[in-house]
């Protein structure tokens, strides 16, 4: 699921309601009093009902005859949200985030390169050279954004290269907080990204199922080492 775009006092009373659900501040089972919060907030009634609704399809709030409306349990949160996942990173949860994340990758990322190795096409290998170049490029003269941009684009040129639709489709499971990780890598690192990228496309090029899988996993514990590394430097920032 994509963020959500809104803007205005509507889109502020998103974010407001959001990140305050996210970090506890209204804790799960809590029954909203709209019209209190309206008060308390200088929101109208219409503004908040509004936002009930996105907050509602994010998972965050149910609303139930004689109950009214309320906080759910986190376990029923849609966390892959990109929403729900910039908010979690506010609240300082990034770290745990950041481990499913990696776990996930584990998983997924592996296995759709062992297919594409046996089922990419010419056209995929193209994309491949292409992505690898802006991500070169990006490196060598751009922004931390344009090398965060240049690395998912990567990623999902990775699971579309299986030719699987269910597997390609996992992109949505894997974007949001990989952006999230790339920001903070990308904009605490001068490290060249390509050579472990260039690994694993040199396998799938090959057709070697086997070298796809080890490289790509040598590329996830490469992106883990260079999280860590980032994470701790600013750790050790803010104690010092």
């Amino acid at each position: 699921m994509t963020g959500y775009a809104g803007r205005g006092v509507h889109g502020t009373t998103v974010e407001l309601l959001g990140s305050r659900i996210v970090d506890g501040t209204m804790a799960p089972g809590e029954v909203l009093d709209l019209r209190e919060l309206g008060a308390r907030m200088d929101l109208s009634l219409t503004a908040l009902r509004e936002a009930i609704k996105v907050l509602a399809a994010k998972g965050l709030v149910d609303s139930r005859q004689r109950r009214g409306t309320f906080v759910r349990e986190r376990a029923e949160w849609n966390v892959l949200d990109s929403d729900v996942i910039r908010w979690r990173h506010s609240a300082g949860d990034a770290s745990a985030m950041l481990d499913e994340l990696a776990e996930v990758r584990a998983i997924i990322e592996p296995s759709a390169a062992g297919l594409a190795a046996l089922r990419r096409t010419d056209e995929d290998l193209a994309d491949f050279e292409r992505a690898l170049a802006d991500m070169a490029s990006a490196a060598a003269t751009g922004t931390a954004q344009q090398a965060a941009a240049a690395d998912l684009a990567w990623h999902g040129l990775l699971l579309r290269a299986a030719h699987n639709e269910m597997l390609a489709s996992m992109n949505v499971l894997v974007e949001p907080a990989l952006m999230v990780r790339d920001s903070l890598v990308h904009n605490h690192t001068t490290d060249d990204p390509v050579p472990s990228h260039r690994a694993v496309v040199d396998a799938i090029r090959a057709g070697d199922p086997t070298a796809a899988v080890a490289s790509t996993r040598a590329l996830l514990d490469k992106s883990a080492d260079d999280l860590s590394r980032v994470l701790n430097l600013l750790d050790s920032k803010e104690s010092g």
